[in-house]
């Protein structure tokens, strides 16, 4: 992989070429706000109470300067490597539109959403303690479009202000951008359904101060302010819906909060099917039948993607139901990591607790959920059988949820029935000895024979984050009832077979935050190669790297308990 831009020209190579892609059924379909202007000259703070979205101007970036592009993400879309560096493309993802050609828009557009943590909904997070100003407040979508075979909306983060920003500045900075622009191809690389990165720009002029950690500091909230480069990250997915914003308008619908609130309703859950599920409901049916459907495939696609999570050691710390995408990707990389020692407990986010920890992120979900039932069920359509079906597939998430993640891990280990109580014993034993989640998975599908290659995976017991000393009885016991049931369950497999499958879903690589911080940096001035290089390894996190060999490694001693690395608030 490379990040040099190569024109392809068969691949659309200017901004016009994208234009003549451009459909934009959000903005067509749906209602904006009318109290709206319709150039998008609405920066301030306010409540916005009907409509579906608010036309808004992004705030360009000054002096923009290439970070880095995703040449997959651009060859799916049929972009040409060299248009990342074109100026007219530069210039319209780093904010500015008054120059887009035809038909695309001088203006995009930002929605809003309800807030619920947890399954409980809140409105003193807005400022006006209605719940009328939460939203986009630095996410702006600025192009719809069909690109190959299929629907994206592409949205600047940090494009500046908007309706929802409560007095934030809508900016992004270059630290929270690069952790999101990696993290997103990298989920992708490991196969998580998630949103994309399409590029990354960056002011040479232009700061803001935001709280962050002192070098080395252990202090569990940031203890100074820090200048920090603005960026804007491109993000793409096939739509930006949350799980809040039918929130919010299942909530107007029940309140009558204004006269076409259940009309807005019905027109967001029409748009949430065409845009994410039309592959999967028929159109033809009745529309009360499709939104019973659309809670049976939403369900899956939410139960697949938890599962996901828990497979790769990922920890969404912020899990609330406006970064839960109804389409079931992974949004929103603020307060998330990947897990190194196993801690079910895991929670990267200083402001996450135990609800959004790694091993709750099921029931995380499942409160999801719940808030996008009680959302649907706010729809009159629906029949008596048609609320019975609606209330077992909701009663059904546990089951759904526990048969998937059993599965997952049976695979992990390279087994094809479950075996809970080999399961448990093991995490009692990573949990017990201190292991790398990541590198004890990726050592187990050698199928070793003794415990000597595991140890790879175990901190040492004197250095901070290191357990007791492994206790090599209750291992060699384990390691030699695992390897009995891998016998029993594969037959006539042979171990190249069983290790080829493991190895396809115990990655070997995963973006740790110790080795992004001098990605971001160094790019803090100027120097983006260490951004590159962890492009290219973690885009192919199942494979073989000789030369990648440092990024397969255990948490240094030095990075325990430091703020920004082993935690930290949200990364601004």
């Amino acid at each position: 992989m490379t990040n040099q831009p190569v024109t392809s020209p068969q691949f659309s190579s200017t901004l016009e070429d994208v234009a003549k892609q451009a459909d934009y059924s959000l903005l067509d379909d749906l209602n904006a706000d009318p109290d709206s202007t319709p150039t998008g000259e609405d920066h301030d703070p306010r409540q916005v109470f009907s409509g579906h979205y608010v036309p808004v101007k992004p705030t360009p970036l000054d002096d923009p300067q290439y970070v880095a592009h995703s040449p997959a993400l651009f060859a799916e879309l049929g972009f040409s490597d060299g248009l990342a560096l074109n100026e007219d493309f530069m210039r319209f993802f780093s904010g500015d539109l008054s120059e887009a050609p035809q038909p695309l828009r001088r203006h995009g557009w930002a929605t809003g959403y309800a807030l619920s943590i947890y399954g409980r909904e809140y409105i003193q997070q807005c400022p006006f303690g209605t719940g009328n100003g939460y939203g986009d407040g630095r996410a702006l979508s600025v192009l719809e479009g069909r690109f190959g075979e299929r629907r994206w909306e592409m949205q600047l983060k940090g494009a500046g202000r908007t309706p929802y920003c409560r007095g934030g500045d809508g900016r992004a900075v270059l630290r929270s951008s690069v952790r999101e622009f990696l993290a997103q191809e990298h989920m992708h690389a490991l196969g998580v359904p998630t949103s994309r990165s399409l590029s990354l720009f960056v002011s040479q002029s232009e700061q803001v101060r935001r709280p962050w950690y002192s070098e080395n500091s252990s202090s569990i909230d940031p203890d100074r302010w820090v200048w920090n480069q603005t960026a804007i990250s491109t993000r793409v997915a096939p739509s930006f819906l949350r799980v809040g914003q039918l929130e919010l308008f299942a909530r107007r619908a029940r309140k009558q909060e204004h006269p076409n609130a259940a009309q807005e309703l019905e027109m967001i859950l029409k748009h949430i099917i065409d845009r994410e599920y039309r592959a999967e409901i028929p159109a033809d049916l009745d529309f009360s039948q499709q939104l019973v459907q659309l809670a049976q495939a939403f369900r899956g696609r939410l139960v697949s993607l938890v599962t996901h999570w828990l497979r790769v050691g990922y920890c969404q710390g912020n899990f609330n139901s406006d970064n839960c995408a109804v389409g079931g990707f992974t949004l929103d990389y603020g307060p998330f990591g990947f897990m190194e020692p196993f801690d079910p407990q895991y929670q990267p986010w200083t402001g996450g607790g135990w609800h959004f920890s790694f091993f709750n992120q099921p029931e995380a979900a499942q409160r999801n959920f719940h808030m996008f039932w009680t959302s649907l069920r706010t729809w009159k359509g629906f029949n008596k059988d048609q609320i019975a079906q609606l209330d077992q597939i909701r009663q059904g998430f546990p089951d759904a949820m526990a048969a998937s993640i059993d599965q997952m891990w049976t695979a992990k280990l390279g087994l094809t029935a479950h075996h809970p109580k080999l399961v448990q014993r093991l995490f009692d034993l990573m949990q017990q000895t201190q292991v790398d989640y990541t590198i004890f998975f990726r050592e187990l599908s050698n199928l070793p024979d003794s415990l000597k290659p595991l140890r790879a995976s175990f901190y040492p017991t004197d250095e901070p984050g290191g357990g007791p000393s492994a206790d090599d009885v209750p291992w060699n016991a384990w390691l030699s009832d695992w390897r009995a049931a891998l016998r029993r369950d594969n037959g006539n497999d042979t171990e190249a077979a069983i290790t080829a499958r493991m190895k396809a879903i115990n990655p070997k690589y995963i973006l740790r935050e110790w080795q992004l911080v001098p990605a971001y940096q160094q790019a803090a001035s100027g120097q983006y190669s260490a951004i590159h290089t962890l492009q290219a390894v973690m885009t192919q996190p199942y494979a073989e790297q000789d030369a990648a060999d440092r990024f397969y490694d255990l948490k240094p001693s030095s990075a325990f308990g430091m703020g920004g690395v082993s935690h930290m608030s949200c990364s601004s």
